[in-house]
């Protein structure tokens, strides 16, 4: 125990303390191979948008290790007891299973400490990771959601990953008035009001002769990156996907919203925006992307069919028939046939798709979940809910995942409940009433 102190001491003198006293904690470090061997599990404990895809340097490697899971050591003050056991019983980890960690020395530091305390015995660190680039994993377009230190650089004009081929805009998006924003908004940002791009009496799409109109009074071409968060993920979402179908070639989200850049206490200011200098013409016909914005027939043609999935993205209650979800909308149910894609607790909440700090829940996990209602990459896919919102952010995240035949209809349970000749099913159910 002396000579621990000495070391401890001497260690603490050069900076280098809580390395060693971490080190001297753990069993000895695997490699991935090693680990494999003994049926492991590797987890990475830094941000989601690193384990996604994005680099922490500018030309550092990109993404994950093969299978890793991510639980950031940035989410453990937002986890209970109760969360962390169903995150691990989720992945099937056991008290026992052998754990390799890698990410920052204290970011392994905090989630080994956690993961201890839950009764967790055989932690270790992973030796050789984020050291071989070409077997490490990414979403297909991570890049689509990006985080807040890559717009603080991007706004400071630093050189970054994957940074905008051209002009580019920062935009709240949020329904009414803009009350929050004017009190705090990140640097720069305009401000898109919901209802300029759905509309009364069904909240589905404006016209498109209204969505060219309200792109150039926003300044937005078909080749402006812009990039948008909102208080709401899901409304930031559904402006995003409108645009895309506008024609819009490169719109990108805020992973976790308003709430990601406040947690990560960057600048921001008050009042109005700044003059918008609107946009003198388009550039391109809108919409440039019509397939991703399905009417009812188009939906009811994905019904009943192994290579397609019209997907409710409602909460268990709406999609059962306990509650329509909205009070302004009557008819309780579902479209008959439609998959369950999974929602959250209320028409207002998205747990089921985010980490505890409100960004996208790994692409593993969705899709695993997808396929246990024969939800598939391969399919033609397209997202409903109440009016648009939560059927916009899956849409967005399946689009960072890769899925290539993605869309939303627009009218979703609103529209189909309108028409009571429309095929309606409530009562609880599994995922072969959709075959």
């Amino acid at each position: 125990m002396k000579r621990v102190s000495q070391l401890t001491a001497l260690t603490a003198a050069l900076g280098l303390a809580s390395f060693f006293s971490f080190a001297a904690d753990m069993a000895p470090s695997l490699t991935l191979s090693e680990l494999q061997q003994q049926k492991g599990a590797v987890i990475d404990t830094r941000i989601s948008a690193f384990y996604n895809g994005w680099s922490q340097t500018l030309n550092g490697p990109s993404g994950h290790e093969p299978s890793a899971l991510n639980l950031s050591a940035n989410w453990l003050g937002a986890m209970t007891e109760a969360q962390l056991k169903a995150w691990a019983m989720r992945h099937q980890l056991t008290l026992a299973t052998p754990i390799a960690l890698y990410g920052s020395d204290s970011d392994n530091q905090a989630v080994k400490a956690r993961l201890t305390e839950a009764g967790f015995s055989n932690i270790t660190l992973l030796g050789d990771a984020l050291q071989t680039p070409s077997r490490l994993q990414r979403l297909a377009h991570f890049e689509q959601l990006v985080y807040p230190q890559w717009l603080h650089e991007l706004q400071q004009g630093k050189p970054v990953p994957a940074a905008p081929a051209g002009e580019w805009k920062v935009i709240e998006a949020a329904w009414g008035a803009p009350k929050l924003y004017l009190l705090s908004h990140i640097p720069g940002a305009d401000y898109i009001n919901t209802n300029e791009v759905e509309s009364e009496p069904l909240w589905n799409k404006v016209s498109d002769a209204d969505l060219k109109a309200m792109l150039a009074k926003h300044g937005i071409r078909h080749d402006t990156t812009v990039i948008l968060y909102g208080r709401d993920v899901y409304a930031a979402a559904r402006v995003a996907q409108i645009m895309l179908y506008a024609g819009v070639k490169d719109v990108r989200l805020l992973d976790g919203g308003w709430k990601a850049w406040d947690d990560a206490k960057l600048p921001v200011e008050r009042g109005t925006p700044d003059n918008v200098k609107p946009a003198a013409d388009f550039g391109a016909p809108i919409p440039g992307q019509p397939q991703l914005m399905l009417s009812t027939e188009q939906a009811r043609g994905l019904l009943h069919r192994q290579d397609a999935s019209l997907v409710s993205v409602r909460s268990w209650p709406e999609f059962t028939g306990v509650t329509s979800g909205y009070s302004y909308i009557k008819p309780k149910g579902e479209i008959q046939g439609a998959r369950w894609g999974h929602a959250g607790s209320d028409s207002t909440h998205m747990e089921d798709f985010h980490n505890p700090d409100g960004t996208m829940r790994s692409a593993d996990d969705i899709a695993r979940m997808w396929k246990q209602w024969n939800i598939l990459p391969d399919q033609q896919v397209a997202f409903y809910c109440g009016t648009g919102w939560r059927a916009s952010e899956t849409f967005m995240y399946a689009r960072a995942m890769g899925w290539k035949h993605v869309g939303v209809y627009d009218g979703g349970w609103y529209e189909w409940s309108s028409n009571p000749q429309n095929p309606v099913v409530s009562g609880e159910r599994g995922p072969d009433s959709s075959l």
